[in-house]
């Protein structure tokens, strides 16, 4: 697998993409605009404890997880309304992180069915995208080129966990023993890949190769208290990662350097993704209240510009 061939996140591109009228037009802040500050997007519900994913689709859909029960899909689309997509999954699934491949489906980790499923957007249609009684609960997953998927596997009660990707529909192992792997996030440029663990309060980065190897392990920074949850890059590599106890997003640089925290109304925040017309709004998932926050950042997401290449 060559994961550069024709890799948007090339320097070439990201040089024509800083220099693009789209990029300039919507990562730079008006003078007014108030950046890193939260507030209340759109009430969902309150069976919110299992609130989780998020997506936003190339359309600004935003899709989450287990807004009304567990097996539940919710949908907000740009002006916040609020819908279910699916109100069921299949008997024994539950899903967790969501993510959305080139080709527009829905991604979904299900942790209570050992599996990684796809929803067809359109028609709904549910199918079994990969599984494996051997993984404790797949959790959070991320996609990188040619549609390669990784997925955390926490476990819990042994607060161990492991890492997997996933390829033509089979689950392989590349790391056992971690501690309680859960978010996860690949680089704009395809180069590295960041696995956080909950419990210990580490996050990791590797070095991905162009065949979806990994390799050079080592810590990008660690946290004294509270855990941490999903996490997602925007397009110059920094890292927002929920931090779950806290109440903040905390804004990490590709050398591991804090530049900003976000103080969010709830104190339980799940996960995160970048939406909005420009790709420059954070939406946060939140176990612990009816509602999901939003606050605007200084440069859009990596999925967010990935999704609106032309297809």
């Amino acid at each position: 697998m060559n994961c550069y061939k024709n890799q948007p996140w090339s320097l070439t591109f990201r040089l024509l993409l800083l220099c693009s009228p789209y990029f300039l037009l919507n990562s730079s802040c008006s003078p007014k605009e108030k950046l890193y500050v939260a507030h209340d997007f759109a009430f969902v519900g309150e069976f919110t404890k299992g609130l989780e994913g998020p997506a936003v689709d190339r359309d600004g859909n935003l899709f989450f997880v287990n807004p009304h029960h567990n097996g539940s899909i919710g949908k907000l689309d740009s002006l916040g309304n609020f819908s279910i997509f699916i109100e069921n999954l299949p008997e024994g699934s539950t899903a967790n992180g969501i993510r959305i491949n080139s080709k527009g489906k829905l991604l979904l980790a299900d942790y209570t069915g050992h599996k990684l499923l796809e929803v067809d957007r359109l028609t709904k249609e549910i199918l079994v995208y990969a599984q494996d009684s051997l993984l404790n609960q797949p959790n959070d997953i991320a996609i990188c080129c040619n549609d390669l998927v990784f997925a955390s596997d926490p476990n819990w009660k042994e607060g161990t966990g492991n890492l997997w990707s996933v390829e033509k529909g089979a689950f392989i192992l590349l790391e056992a023993n971690m501690g309680t792997t859960n978010g996860i996030e690949v680089s704009p440029d395809a180069k590295n890949l960041y696995v956080n663990e909950s419990a210990q309060r580490n996050v990791w980065v590797y070095d991905l190769s162009e065949e979806g190897t990994l390799s050079n392990k080592r810590k990008l920074i660690s946290f004294d208290d509270f855990g941490l949850d999903g996490m997602r890059c925007d397009v110059l590599g920094n890292l927002y990662i929920t931090r779950y106890g806290k109440g903040t997003v905390v804004k990490v640089s590709p050398q591991g350097k804090i530049l900003e925290e976000v103080i969010l109304k709830g104190k339980k925040p799940s996960n995160i993704a970048f939406g909005g017309t420009d790709g420059r709004s954070v939406f946060v998932t939140l176990q612990d209240r009816g509602y999901i926050e939003t606050f605007r950042v200084s440069h859009p997401g990596r999925a967010f510009v990935e999704q609106k290449k032309p297809k």
